[in-house]
């Protein structure tokens, strides 16, 4: 059960062990199977990153509509919402690392929801994701936030199986991998259904190959 409450003031939530154990072996070959170099992309990747085209693969596309991460999306986005995309990321060794930063809704605050799903367990040693809870309604008179300032970043840690899901505008950052232990994932984003006609027109440059016309409404 999610608490609602909690998942609009934190802007995230952690759904832990939310992969069937018995789904990770395929899902981890399938992120394999899919790693291409970064030329091989239509926009060019991070090079300190491993990235797979995986979207088409069913296993994936099971991870992405798991109950439980579209109770959490709908939750947040608050109306009816797509799965837009979704991509294997990986820090190499001694890669991974990032500034602070928000992705940022695109019409109106919260209209867009990311989720990591982790194949591997994952921690400050192989570049976890860090996120300042609560960081995505900011208090209009407040300050600008400081993208500098690391002091109320969390770094979040746990089992292969955990997944993230988050507001578009909560503060989050990777973090290097140190140790240069394998910290597979995929990056998932849900969008409100007004933005389709944008995904569409933006969907070949984040390589999308999967169909995207299917609905889903929020709990």
């Amino acid at each position: 059960m999610i608490d609602r409450e909690r998942l609009h003031r934190d802007g995230y939530v952690l759904l832990r062990g939310a992969i069937p154990a018995e789904w990770l072996d395929g899902l981890r070959a399938a992120f394999d199977a899919g790693v291409k170099p970064s030329d091989q992309w239509p926009v060019p990747r991070g090079c300190d990153w491993r990235h797979s085209l995986l979207d088409l693969d069913p296993a994936i596309q099971a991870v992405c509509r798991l109950p439980d991460v579209l109770a959490a999306a709908g939750t947040l986005i608050g109306e009816r919402f797509f799965l837009a995309q979704v991509e294997g990321r990986e820090p190499l060794p001694g890669g991974g690392q990032q500034k602070l930063h928000r992705d940022l809704s695109a019409d109106r605050p919260g209209d867009t929801v990311n989720a990591i799903a982790y194949f591997d367990d994952y921690g400050p040693g192989n570049g976890a994701t860090r996120l300042v809870p609560g960081s995505h309604r900011p208090d209009p008179e407040a300050p600008p936030f400081d993208f500098q300032d690391e002091s109320a970043a969390v770094q979040l840690e746990g089992s292969a199986g955990d997944i993230l899901v988050f507001d578009a505008d909560l503060v989050h950052a990777g973090t290097r991998n140190p140790t240069g232990a394998r910290r597979r994932s995929i990056l998932i984003g849900y969008f409100a259904e007004p933005r389709y006609a944008s995904h569409l027109s933006t969907a070949h440059l984040r390589a999308v190959r999967m169909d995207t016309s299917g609905r889903f409404d929020p709990v």
